[in-house]
This record gives structure tokens, sequence and C-alpha cells, in this order.
């Protein structure tokens, strides 16, 4: 930093549900809960938690996001500067709703804004699908709305499309589930046959979401054959939300993610009332009204300004 003013930025990233039933690893929703990081360049690396939940995290370089940061540098040769950074969130941690996908993606883009990388969206999905190992939450965090995405050997595919006319209730556990325990019940292999039907109701799903039928949505979420099937039986509230929702509006009803938090699909205008009904019905969890958000992740250059030293 000799000779030259600290630099600061904003990053904002959203939140997000993937897998909306059957596009297991591959479909993503961002929601409008987020991450929010202000960076301030520094002597060292210092992060503050400005929200009690990340109070768990590491207050030094070993925290993820800086772990992100410099590892995207290595890859281009450039040694970061150090910042502080500020920390705020209100994606609630370890319940499927892409808490870890958002700290991947604004370390990605406070690497590519330290170290002049010019990076465009497409290579920063790539970077962040690697950390991530997919790119349903990681893609809908950078760039909101709906995606539907791929990887293969040759790298990852992602179509997003901005707006639909939907809400999402999610129906969230106090208690957390681990990705690992998760993904450990799940079917090491599927036969052709199998496959062939899984995908086919993934690529109806597909369809309906984007030709707005909303019925057809939720009858192929729960015809999911890759993941729901083999995770409810980790979930004994999955089946009293469903039947909640069901009567009262939501088209559809999934798995966000690995769980345990179950999201709830429904039309704009009677998004308020599933919530009120599941709020009432589930007084021991966390119920949130959320809508898509129609922007992923953005980073501002800011005035450098003083914050109180917590240090």
């Amino acid at each position: 930093m000799k000779g030259r003013e600290p630099r600061s930025w904003k990053i904002i990233v959203p939140g997000s549900t993937a897998n909306l039933g059957a596009g297991f690893d591959s479909l993503g929703l961002a929601l409008d809960v987020f991450l929010t990081v202000e960076a301030h360049e520094a002597d060292d690396w210092h992060v503050i938690p400005l929200s009690a939940a990340l109070e768990v995290f590491p207050e030094d370089e070993s925290h993820f996001i800086v772990e992100v940061v410099k590892e995207v540098a290595d890859e281009y040769g450039r040694k970061p500067a150090p910042c502080h950074l500020y920390v705020s969130s209100d994606i609630p941690l370890t319940r499927g709703l892409g808490s870890s996908a958002a700290a991947v993606v604004a370390g990605v883009e406070l690497a590519n804004a330290l170290c002049d990388l010019k990076l465009t969206q497409e290579k920063k999905l790539v970077l962040a699908n690697r950390f991530e190992g997919h790119p349903d939450n990681v893609g809908a965090s950078l760039y909101g709305g709906f995606v539907v995405s791929c990887q293969d050997e040759k790298g990852v595919n992602l179509i997003t499309v901005p707006d639909l006319p939907i809400d999402v209730v999610c129906v969230i556990p106090k208690a957390e589930l681990k990705t690992s325990d998760s993904r450990n019940v799940l079917p090491s292999s599927l036969s052709f046959a199998e496959s062939v039907g899984a995908g086919a109701v993934s690529n109806v799903l597909v369809a309906a979401f984007l030709s707005g039928d909303w019925e057809m949505v939720g009858k192929m979420m729960k015809r999911d054959r890759y993941h729901q099937p083999h995770r409810r039986k980790l979930l004994p509230h999955y089946d009293a939300v469903e039947k909640v929702a069901d009567r009262f509006g939501a088209f559809g009803v999934a798995l966000s993610g690995a769980g345990p938090t179950v999201a709830c699909f429904v039309e704009r205008e009677a998004s308020e009332w599933l919530f009120r009904q599941l709020e009432q019905s589930f007084p021991t969890m966390d119920v949130r009204k959320l809508s898509i958000s129609q922007t992923g992740s953005s980073i501002t250059t800011q005035q450098p300004k003083v914050r109180p030293s917590s240090l």
C-alpha cells in the first residue's frame, strides 16, 4: 500500500436454495438473504463478525473467506494485500440455504478486486465451483434468479432465468444437518433405467418452471428419485411441513439443498398467507418468507472510513 491510500469494498452475496426437488446438484434459486462483507486494506488479515452466529469462525487468515481469496490469488501468481473484513449475514448457517456457497463467492469477488484479475462471470463460476463441488448454489449466488447448470470434465455450463413470479417460504429447524451426513444416505449408483427415469422427471421440472406450470412443478418435485426419498428419513418434520404447505397454498415442497430446511414454493400473492400458517404450525422453527434475489453478487468500491477497532 506504499504510496497510495488503502482501498475498501463492500460485497453483497445472496443465499440460495438448491436442487428444488429433482434438479439434484443442478438447479438453484437465489434468495433475498445476504452475506455482506466490508473489506478494508490493512497491514494484516483480521475478520470481525458483525452477526452473532458468525462468532464461531476464526478471526485470522484461517477464516474460510480469506482462504478462498488467497487460493484464487495464488492461482494467478498474485499475493493479495491483507484486509480487515467486517462480516454480517442473515443466511442461516448449515441449514441448506447456501451459506458456504455465499462465502466462496465473496472470496472470489474480493480476490478479483484486490488483485485486479478482471475475471468474467464465467471464470468466477469455474473458480467458485472448485470450492463448492457443484454449481447450483454458487451459480445462483453469482448470477441471481433461477439457474440451471451442469458440470463435467470440460467445465461448467449455466443458464440463468431472472424473473419467476414466486416466493419461497422456508421452514428452518433449530438443529443443523451436516451435508456429509445427508450425502452418506444417498445410493452410490443408480441403474440405467433409474437414471433415465430420474433425468426425465428433472427435465419436466425445468420445463414446468420455465413455462409457469406451477402444478406440474409441484408434481415433479414429489417424483424426485435422486435424493429426497433417501433423505426424508433423516428429517421427521418434512412430512408435517409438506402437509401444512399443501393445504395452505404451496404448489411445491422440496428439501433446500441437503436440508434440514424445507422450502415451500408459492405464487407471490399467496405467500403471506402460507407464511402465517406455517409460522403458526411450527412455532419451534424459524419460518421465513423469502423472495427471489433477481441480482447475484455485487461488489462496490467504497471511500475508506474509520471503523471502531475490534483489535
